[in-house]
């Protein structure tokens, strides 16, 4: 599959997979917070081919339920052929925006990586609150792509940030809005961490943060010039290599 740009993009199942493996560290953050405990009914939203799904549900076994949403009926297949024979987790084809589910539903909720990619992060963080039982927990995790750190030249990194918010990711900095967007929706915010795994070897980044296929889109629609650009990843490829995303985790309740 490439992108209007003609550039091919990975299959999507396999790439939220090689992101879950690789940030193992945060992830283990992002359950932790949810305190899960037996019998608890989880929302993963945005939950993909379902990476997450078996932890959360190992976590509220043996009387919870995890309930993973996509809006995207590739990854939907995927998760329920992973899971077709875990009757603790269920996945639904449907849009964030509108959630089929009735009020009070969810102990718990949980976005990863999810909300930088919607339309409306008001509209679905007010689903949230709507299917969150009175006191429930709400715990995110997004990046901020304007702060992707990459050492080496400043400016084409800053270059390439610019492209990939300008471009690529439709709420590129939503990890810094999440307290505010969340305390307008009607949560409660309990807390705000964040994290920053740090890459030493460019081919498992360029997996995840897609250095190669990026700079060749800034290339095609003129917002890098080649000559620095190839520069900019020849340098990557062979000398001391270190990137680092940064991470917001939030930590929300709903109103008792």
């Amino acid at each position: 599959m490439a992108n209007a740009l003609g550039v091919p993009s990975p299959d999507k199942a396999a790439y939220m997979d090689n992101v879950a493996s690789s940030a193992a560290e945060y992830k283990q953050q992002l359950l932790g917070l949810l305190e899960l405990r037996p019998g608890l009914t989880v929302l993963d939203l945005g939950c993909g081919p379902g990476a997450d799904l078996a932890a959360m549900a190992d976590a509220v076994a043996p009387s919870g339920r995890v309930t993973g949403v996509d809006i995207d009926p590739r990854m939907v297949d995927t998760a329920n052929e992973r899971f077709r024979d875990h009757p603790q987790i269920e996945i639904h084809l449907a849009d964030g925006h509108t959630l089929p589910f009735e009020d009070a539903t969810f102990d718990r909720a949980r976005m990863d990586r999810a909300l930088q990619h919607v339309a409306e992060p008001a509209t679905v963080l007010s689903e949230l609150l709507r299917v969150l039982k009175p006191g429930g927990l709400l715990r995110i995790g997004e990046p901020d792509w304007d702060a992707l750190s990459v050492d080496g030249d400043l400016e084409m990194n800053r270059a390439f940030n610019r492209f990939v918010c300008s471009t690529m990711v439709r709420n590129a900095t939503i990890g810094r809005q999440l307290a505010r967007l969340a305390r307008t929706a009607g949560f409660e915010v309990e807390g705000v961490r964040t994290a920053a795994p740090v890459f030493r070897d460019f081919a498992a980044a360029d997996e995840i943060f897609a250095f190669t296929r990026n700079t060749e889109r800034a290339i095609r629609a003129g917002a890098i010039d080649r000559a620095d650009g190839e520069r900019w990843l020849a340098e990557l490829r062979t000398g001391d290599f270190l990137a680092a995303p940064l991470m917001f985790l939030l930590s929300a309740r709903k109103p008792l």
